[in-house]
């Protein structure tokens, strides 16, 4: 075990449980710039690890504020997971071919991570023009009607499955925009709960499929997750003394000068 991941696992945490985001988009370029990991096991092991860690977020909205809409989960995931599967296989059959996947994989990073930074800013403003619903409502008001909604849930969810598996980021920031757009009445609340529960099979699934592949360090994995853990508890209790609007546009920032200097690597 190596005390630099232990701490960048906790430094990582912190901030996930001070803003509610950031974990893979903060997770694997540190993994690639600071330590020097291939952006192929960098992203592999950061979706196991994603996937470990936000189980116990879901338990806690699922078990505690029933704040999950499993509805709006199984319509993302008939999406997301099919294509995450297919988008391991293509990947396998590139390197079957002996094509270099670094450069797919890299451009794919820094496109998630840019994309990531203009939903950290746009996330709040929608948050705060969003009307909430009903809390007890079981199944939630979509923006669209019957078939489209569903078509479109479906659609995102597919959208999300490519960019996670390629790059381990978009689940939670991107998650969280694309429930908020097509689901405007959805509560906040539920809103978390339902982008949350959403990325634990995805992450699994495209983790699972870079296993395969030879993309994970279990020896990196179990140091991260010794860090981010009490990280993350200890960053969640202290949120509310630290201005969320002060640190969104500093790590959207962030994120979007590593974005760019991935796409432009």
């Amino acid at each position: 075990m190596d005390i630099g991941y232990i701490l960048s696992g906790f430094a990582v945490g912190f901030l996930v449980g001070i803003t509610g985001v950031g974990g893979g988009s903060l997770m694997t370029p540190l993994l690639v710039f600071l330590f020097g990991f291939k952006p192929m096991v960098a992203v592999g092991t950061d979706l196991l690890f994603a996937a470990i860690t936000k189980t116990g977020g879901v338990w806690v909205h699922h078990g505690t504020h029933k704040s999950v809409d499993w509805k709006v989960v199984a319509l993302m995931a008939t999406g997301s997971l099919p294509v995450s599967i297919a988008t391991i296989y293509v990947i396998k059959h590139l390197i079957a071919v002996g094509k270099d996947t670094t450069g797919l994989i890299t451009y794919a990073l820094g496109i998630a991570l840019i994309l990531t930074a203009c939903a950290l800013l746009i996330r709040s403003f929608l948050l705060r023009k969003q009307v909430a619903a009903v809390e007890d409502d079981v199944i939630s008001i979509g923006r669209f009607n019957g078939n489209t909604q569903i078509a479109a849930t479906v659609m995102v969810g597919a959208v999300l499955g490519a960019l996670v598996t390629l790059s381990s980021v978009g689940a939670g920031a991107l998650g969280t925009i694309a429930i908020l757009l097509l689901y405007p009445r959805m509560s906040t609340l539920k809103v978390v709960g339902t982008d949350l529960a959403h990325a634990i099979p995805l992450t699994a699934v495209a983790g699972i499929g870079h296993w395969t592949l030879g993309h994970i360090d279990f020896t990196l994995l179990g140091s991260l997750l010794i860090g981010s853990l009490p990280g993350i508890w200890i960053g969640s209790h202290v949120s509310a003394k630290i201005p969320e609007k002060v640190l969104r546009p500093i790590l959207a920032l962030i994120l979007l000068l590593i974005g760019f200097k991935f796409v432009l690597a």
